[in-house]
């Protein structure tokens, strides 16, 4: 895979990525030279686009065992916040785009995802198990405030009484309480919030345009006030430079009211990997080979072990080490009480104008 500079003259700030990484995908490279005969370009700001895509369908379905799920919703490719370690990065590659720059700064929106997904649901085949909103990008990321698709996602679901999970580290999240508390209230809804460091420095070069980490265990407090029941998500942790973060984290988490924790170790597939380690020279130099090192120890000696059961976990003496130490923490602060599960049974789609009503009114078909 070919790792490209940007242009001198693109100012990159608030960017993890340092280079437009090629990806698997493409037969041909280009690569700018300057052969001293252009003119000279002035300094540009490299700036975030979205384009909008129709979506065709909604719901994404799975077979993964390391997955507590089957289905999820994608609002958005792409992902402003930028996170350099995000496993969702070669997924920009089936769109020809880079899963370097590209994925933070090319994004694209789907705009009537909603009104897709409602269709699927009334699908006489259909039937409910909770959906997960923000599986691959956030569907909270700063551009979710012009395009507003998760709170479409979010009111169809709140509409069809229909479990759902969501995955964020975006304050965006606050503005749907008026949807997420009642559905709380019901058992139908729970949220995941993305905890990496409580270092604001390491997590601005690492998630750069991520909310800081007081700002994100602020949004624990104010879902966990309004009744919805909080997941703290220690995702990544990363060997050697955040690992020694597990417990501050899962006590600073339980503290705004965290009810559960799950932890992930760093994943690093395909084009992730390099675009990591150079984030590292960059950044970390005086520990990026140490933490590259740990990170093999935990992978079999590859810097991503792909295998169902692994992969999330990592394996070896220090994979091992990292989930007792999770698993006695998470005892320690509270965090280890199993939740109860999304119910289903609530289940029922909107009557819609010119639909014969029910008989014996609204009772959840059987």
């Amino acid at each position: 895979m070919t790792r490209h500079a940007p242009p001198p003259h693109l100012r990159r700030p608030a960017r993890a990525a340092g280079s437009n990484a090629a990806s698997r995908f493409e037969r041909h490279d280009r690569e700018a030279f300057d052969d001293g005969w252009d003119i000279p370009e002035d300094s540009r700001l490299l700036r975030t686009e979205v384009r909008l895509e129709r979506p065709r369908s909604a719901l994404v379905w799975n077979r993964s065992p390391d997955l507590p799920f089957d289905r999820s919703v994608n609002p958005y490719r792409g992902c402003e916040h930028g996170c350099i370690y995000c496993f969702a990065r070669p997924s920009h590659a089936f769109l020809g785009l880079s899963p370097g720059l590209d994925f933070e700064t090319r994004l694209v929106a789907r705009p009537g995802i909603a009104a897709v997904l409602d269709r699927e649901l009334r699908a006489r085949k259909y039937r409910p198990a909770p959906i997960a909103l923000g599986t691959n990008t956030d569907p909270y990321q700063p551009c979710d405030a012009e395009h507003r698709l998760a709170r479409e996602v979010v009111q169809v679901l709140h509409d069809h009484r229909h479990p759902l999970a969501i995955t964020t580290k975006g304050t965006l999240v606050e503005r749907d309480l008026d949807l997420l508390a009642p559905m709380a209230a019901q058992g139908l809804v729970a949220v995941g919030v993305s905890l990496t460091t409580l270092d604001p420095a390491l997590s601005r070069r690492m998630e750069p345009r991520a909310p800081a980490p007081a700002r994100r265990l602020e949004t624990i407090r104010r879902l966990a006030s309004a009744g919805v029941p909080v997941r703290a998500m220690i995702a990544p942790v990363v060997p050697g430079l955040t690992d020694h973060e597990l417990e501050p984290l899962m006590q600073a988490a339980r503290g705004a009211g965290a009810v559960a924790a799950r932890f992930i170790a760093l994943r690093l597939p395909l084009e992730v990997a390099p675009l990591f380690r150079d984030w590292l020279a960059e950044h970390e130099p005086g520990r990026a080979a140490h933490v590259m090192n740990r990170v093999r120890e935990m992978h079999g000696g590859r810097d991503y072990d792909p295998e169902f059961g692994r992969r999330m976990t990592g394996q070896g003496l220090w994979a091992d080490l990292l989930a007792r130490r999770f698993a006695l923490a998470a005892r320690r602060f509270g965090l280890d009480a199993p939740q109860p599960a999304l119910r289903t049974d609530l289940f029922r789609p909107p009557a819609r104008p010119g639909d014969q009503l029910n008989l014996f009114g609204d009772v959840p078909p059987g």
